[in-house]
């Protein structure tokens, strides 16, 4: 067994080996301190250890389970996913291209918009999850391509591999946004990704009450890679200790909570897209999505727990269906063990979203309940 690589939900479970090395207790501790001390020779008691901006010993806990699920050479924390995303485009120079994804997480394309302007780098926009358009975007050189799959909230799938070869035909390096797959589904490391980014506040803590962002590489000797790493250094991008405590904690039960959401998630699709009163439905474990196939082929153990349906009526009859809703709670963000609805519409109106759209993130209640609650929504 000594040569045989653990499963995810093994290193999740036993916090890749974390334990409270001051008690010997099977739950890891945190290490609260900023700064350590010196010998009377002056010499470091802990040559790792000089001042906790980037050296925290719970932090690297923390980061070792995220780095052994992604099969990562190296991974970071970030006080959050944007953080994350932050960090990488600072480690641009200025005057590089960049190719992007469009209709992703809006969010994050707010902000790149804004600092590739004052920056002057060139961002192209493309719907990365067409081969033809994302080729095309590849024939000149590139300094990254970025995509993110499944995307949020239109749930389309972008084939890695595919991305991988591509970006790196043009000079570029890829970096995957997997928050909604999570490394449990999906490794976009082995894939060919070079750089992976989680919103850790989503599914992977799992609670909704931890703001966490990560990023994870292939290569550590990679310039950019280096670059990151010494940017969050010195610019002081750092998690807390008790943050990144509290991410531990809901990553042991990552394994179990991502399957449990999953099969919710496919039942509430499948109930959606019968349902007379709902238009259409993105769920990438849909036969009838249009990346069903390439999900199947990188995602491993599931779908994922987001989706979205168009609700038939358009904005007043979605907002209706999301007000009489009691089971799923009217709020941002996804992953965690609640089911949320939001209307998209209202956060992001001029992207393009249909006023009728509702984001579902699919929690690890009882699915029998979680449809009944939509069925009486939706009914009402």
């Amino acid at each position: 067994m000594k040569n045989e690589p653990l499963k995810p939900a093994t290193i999740a479970a036993q916090a890749a080996g974390a334990k409270d090395s001051a008690t010997a207790g099977v739950v890891p501790g945190i290490s609260l301190a900023t700064t350590y001390t010196r010998g009377a020779d002056y010499a470091l008691l802990r040559p790792d250890n000089i001042y906790g901006r980037d050296q925290n010993d719970t932090v690297r806990q923390a980061e070792e389970v995220i780095r052994q699920l992604e099969g990562a050479a190296a991974t970071l924390l970030f006080p959050s996913g944007m953080a994350a995303v932050a960090a990488v485009f600072r480690a641009l120079p200025s005057g590089a291209r960049v190719v992007m994804q469009n209709g992703i997480y809006w969010g994050t394309l707010k902000w790149v918009r804004a600092y590739c302007v004052r920056r002057a780098i060139l961002l192209d926009e493309i719907d990365a999850a067409d081969p033809a358009a994302l080729a095309a975007a590849c024939r000149s050189s590139a300094d990254m391509v970025w995509i993110e799959t499944p995307s949020n909230p239109w749930l389309k799938t972008v084939e890695i591999a595919t991305a991988a070869g591509m970006a790196h035909k043009a000079g570029a390096l890829l970096v995957v946004d997997g928050t909604a797959a999570t490394p449990v589904l999906t490794r976009a490391l082995d894939l060919g990704a070079d750089i992976v980014m989680h919103s850790g506040t989503k599914a992977l803590n799992g609670h909704s009450d931890v703001l966490a962002g990560v990023l994870s590489c292939r290569e550590p000797g990679n310039p950019m890679w280096q670059e990151i790493a010494t940017d969050r250094h010195d610019a002081g991008a750092v998690m807390g200790p008790f943050e990144a405590w509290l991410l531990m904690r809901g990553m042991r039960t990552l394994p179990l909570r991502m399957e449990r959401m999953c099969e919710n998630a496919l039942a509430v699709a499948r109930y959606l897209e019968e349902h007379p009163k709902v238009e259409t439905v993105f769920y990438p474990g849909l036969a009838s999505h249009a990346g069903h196939a390439i999900a199947t082929r990188q995602m491993c153990g599931g779908y994922g727990y987001l989706l979205s349906a168009v609700v038939a009526g358009g904005r007043e009859r979605a907002l209706e269906v999301a007000g009489r809703l009691q089971l799923f709670q009217r709020a941002t963000s996804l992953g965690g063990v609640e089911s949320l609805v939001e209307h998209r519409h209202t956060i992001e109106p001029h992207t393009g979203i249909p006023e009728g759209l509702l984001r579902f993130s699919v929690g690890i209640e009882d699915a029998g309940d979680l449809m009944a609650d939509l069925a009486q929504a939706l009914e009402g």
